[in-house]
């Protein structure tokens, strides 16, 4: 029999896992030919929302943003509203700085996603009761015949300070930072189905907050965000500060080069086969490959080596200034022996623990619907006819 404390962190890793799961798209690449996906290159995104709006992305319908000292406000006052937002251009391996400060009250999610049109998924997601936890998770290709792999993670505040929360996503998988602490390593070793299950295709970034304690919500999912939501406190504000954004058009460090989109060359959705138009109109597939196979090839060769922690270090306040040093460091996940600099490098430490136990039973969000987006439908969550839009994760609609 589970403890209680233990059965209560498996059901809500298994909702987690499951609301964000729960994406489509209407051109899924691993089965037609689909648009290609236009490209950051090394045009990467630096947005100071505390300035206003950022043309690196676009609100989706039924999204109306406000903007201050703290940045763009997400305001939730019914359980029809789901703000979100995306970016028009896609990164190709490379890495994410928001500074947040996510909504409080149970039942509410705040949570920036990067998915990509054949659904890989890398996630951020907060949950409004829990005032001491980030969660991180990941799918490759819409895989969800297993719901363990999420992770809790320990921050100070979440809801009621800022904090940087960061992802490094290279050719060798990903690493979830705090601060530029690092909490979490996925690799091939360690994902589900090894390399093959490492997400590696072009993603777009979406950042939202949506309602999970909703009425007519699975009983797993409320249990999950903390309870239902009592409107009477709304409305519910989640801020995000800034966000640097970094294309590394498919090596393991940020271009320089101006790329114009990604291709899907097959249906296989493997990095590989990836291929990276640039500005004239060249394939630069052939260059980008060699280099990513021999950063990768370094990584294995010194992972046994690896044995300290990522040190800490403070975050800067904006994500401007924390991209100052982006072109100083090429990536190498296994050999980082310190807390990565600026969109640079990534560290090597110990993940938190993954419960993978989940009740059966466990009641289920309910699939979203589709909608236009870019390169391909993406899902909306079911939070009513406000949640017509494409982004990420399915964390409801945000996750189109």
């Amino acid at each position: 029999m589970l403890s209680k404390t233990f059965a209560t962190a498996a059901l809500a890793l298994a909702a987690s896992t499951l609301v964000s799961a729960q994406t489509s798209t209407d051109c899924n690449p691993l089965e037609k030919t689909c648009p290609n996906d236009p490209a950051f290159g090394k045009n990467s995104g630096n947005c100071d929302f505390s300035k206003g709006a950022c043309s690196s992305f676009e609100s989706l319908p039924g999204t109306t943003l406000k903007y201050n000292g703290n940045g763009a406000v997400f305001s939730i006052s019914t359980e029809k509203e789901a703000p979100t937002i995306r970016t028009g251009k896609y990164i190709f391996f490379g890495r994410i700085d928001v500074v947040v400060q996510a909504a409080a009250g149970a039942g509410v999610v705040t949570s920036a996603v990067l998915q990509s049109d054949d659904l890989d998924e890398i996630d951020w997601e907060w949950v409004g009761g829990d005032n001491s936890q980030a969660q991180t998770n990941y799918f490759s290709k819409g895989n969800t015949a297993t719901y363990d792999r999420g992770a809790f993670h320990a921050v100070d505040n979440p809801l009621g300070s800022f904090h940087t929360y960061s992802v490094e996503w290279t050719s060798a998988g990903v690493t979830w930072l705090i601060d530029n602490n690092v909490v979490r390593t996925l690799t091939a070793a360690n994902a589900e189905g090894g390399a093959s299950g490492l997400p590696q295709s072009p993603m777009q970034v979406k950042l939202g907050t949506w309602v999970a304690g909703r009425k007519d919500a699975p009983q797993g999912t409320v249990e999950w965000a903390g309870g239902y939501t009592d409107f009477s406190k709304a409305p519910f504000l989640g801020y995000y500060k800034s966000i640097s954004i970094v294309d590394y058009a498919g090596a393991d460090a940020p271009t320089s080069k101006s790329v114009k989109e990604y291709m899907y060359s097959d249906h296989s959705g493997s990095w590989q086969s990836i291929k990276v138009v640039l500005g004239d109109g060249s394939d630069d597939s052939a260059d980008v490959t060699s280099t990513s196979a021999k950063a990768s090839s370094t990584k294995a060769s010194s992972a046994a080596h690896t044995t300290s922690k990522a040190s800490s270090a403070a975050a800067s306040t904006t994500a401007a200034e924390e991209t100052t040093t982006s072109t100083e460091v090429e990536t190498t996940l296994a050999t980082a022996t310190a807390a990565p600099t600026k969109s640079t490098s990534s560290g090597s430490g110990a993940g938190n623990s993954t419960v993978s136990l989940v009740p059966s039973g466990s009641a289920q969000p309910t699939k979203p619907p589709t909608v236009p987006g870019n390169a391909g439908s993406r899902a909306a969550a079911t939070l009513g006819s406000v949640f017509a839009v494409g982004a990420g994760l399915a964390l409801a609609q945000f996750l189109l």
